[in-house]
């Protein structure tokens, strides 16, 4: 009997301690956010009204209709005067850009940003076990993760990752690098470098489709301080609840609908396929499968089955003569605030449809795409950034981040806020001027007239001085 006994404690001991260390393993492994820095260039950079047109004006390639095509583009976009641009264009060289004004510009970007991260975290370059750069459009020799190592003096047995060619979605991709290291190992820091050098890219064509990027695209940066220390959750101000990617890569519709190459005269640019809103929304669709089940909770989850189940067994016909809406997840009861992409007006429109999200819920992303306009895979920090600025997230908040990249991609990710927060980092000289209204539009102001029937200069296929 009690030979009986002492198995059974023992069976007991070694359950208990098993369970202990399961514990203690799923804690190293979780992913902190510690700080994260969004780069704000110099003032002598940015972009207003009058030299944007100058740009367009100047760019020999363009005729009467993709002049006005671009000018009405900039137009309804919904960017601000106060974007961000690569120095090149303020030396009128873009359409000669050499593979130093795309290093420069990233270099730039190093000094100003990493060191402010690394200074107020009191983190030393010699403490980061991995590193992780994300620069989709620019590849050099050494790569630009080595300068960073350079520069820095980080440690010979630092992980390295340099990621290119990943488009807007690649912030998420690479924490998601980091999230399955710090499965394997214990007490890591981590840096997310992530930003789009725009030099070497500028479309100097005139097809459509390509030169819609000219429009959009802006100079940014952020960089992100990650660990799975337990000691340094109480420093934390995000906690990676989950994290899913979705790749369509295999479709060719969603494959070739955002791609890089030449037009008709060997021009290199983007070119946006017709079927690139087909391709976002199925990958978004996608997406949200994947995650609803991991981030939302199970009455609403039932009550959307239930729903469904319900309409199903009344039968289809019913919606097509009534015109009902079909049934939508909640996602605000598991959601309290939403990273959206800002790829663009109609892309922040379409996510906040998708995910049936109010005026507020979309206005950080509209602000940032106003103030910063789409600054790539840096531009949900942006976002974010945002929403810490207007003292939005509170202790134990979820943050829902959403991005899109070719390929095509579609990442999402849910973090929990780790403390209440309210500082104004890369907002703080500007946010008390937020929300602007959706009517105050410089572009508009100055450039509407071409939205009208108005006469260009047929000699020299521009604007008329008179509306200049």
């Amino acid at each position: 009997m009690e030979l009986l006994v002492l198995l059974y404690a023992l069976s007991t001991l070694y359950f208990l301690l098993m369970v202990w260390k399961w514990v203690g393993a799923k804690r190293d492994q979780e992913c902190y956010i510690l700080d994260y820095e969004c780069y704000k260039p110099t003032d002598d950079r940015m972009l207003g009204t009058k030299f944007c047109g100058e740009i367009i004006t100047r760019t020999k390639n363009l005729g009467l209709l993709e002049c006005r095509f671009l000018l009405r583009a900039i137009v309804s976009a919904g960017l601000g005067e106060q974007t961000y641009a690569p120095r090149i264009m303020f030396s009128g060289r873009e359409d000669n850009p050499t593979l130093l004004d795309g290093i420069s510009e990233m270099e730039e970007f190093f000094e100003d940003c990493i060191a402010n991260l690394l200074s107020r975290s009191g983190i030393s370059p010699s403490e980061i076990d991995v590193l992780v750069v994300n620069v989709a459009m620019l590849s050099s020799v050494p790569s630009l993760s080595a300068r960073i190592i350079n520069q820095y003096k980080m440690r010979d047995d630092i992980k390295v990752f340099n990621l290119t060619a990943m488009g807007c979605s690649a912030s998420l991709i690479s924490v998601d690098i980091v999230k399955n290291l710090f499965k394997s190992y214990k007490n890591l820091f981590a840096l997310v470098v992530t930003s789009e050098s725009l030099s070497p890219n500028w479309y100097s064509g005139n097809d459509r489709s390509m030169i819609l990027t000219n429009c959009l695209f802006r100079s940014g940066g952020s960089a992100i301080l990650l660990t799975n220390k337990r000691a340094m959750s109480n420093r934390a101000m995000f906690r990676l609840k989950c994290l899913v990617r979705t790749h369509h890569g295999a479709r060719d519709e969603s494959y070739g609908c955002c791609m890089q190459k030449e037009d008709e005269q060997g021009r290199v640019g983007i070119n946006l396929g017709k079927t690139l809103p087909k391709a976002a929304t199925r990958a978004l669709a996608d997406n949200l499968r994947q995650i609803s089940p991991k981030i939302l909770p199970m009455r609403e989850l039932v009550r959307f089955m239930v729903v469904n189940l319900a309409r199903k067994m009344n039968g289809s016909s019913s919606e097509k003569t009534t015109g009902a809406p079909k049934t939508k997840v909640n996602f605000k009861t598991g959601v309290d605030h939403f990273c959206v992409h800002t790829g663009g007006k109609a892309v922040i429109d379409g996510i906040g449809t998708s995910l049936n999200l109010s005026e507020y819920d979309v206005e950080p992303a509209r602000m940032t795409l106003h103030r910063f306009g789409n600054t790539s895979a840096s531009s949900i920090w942006y976002v974010l950034g945002y929403m810490e600025a207007k003292k939005r997230l509170k202790k134990g908040d979820k943050v829902f981040m959403v991005s899109f990249g070719a390929g095509f991609k579609c990442n999402s990710s849910l973090w929990e806020v780790m403390r209440d927060m309210g500082d104004g980092n890369v907002w703080k000289d500007c946010i008390d001027r937020y929300p602007v209204k959706t009517s105050d539009n410089p572009f508009m102001e100055k450039y509407g007239w071409i939205n009208q029937e108005m006469d260009l200069d047929p000699s020299t296929f521009k604007l008329v001085p008179d509306y200049i």
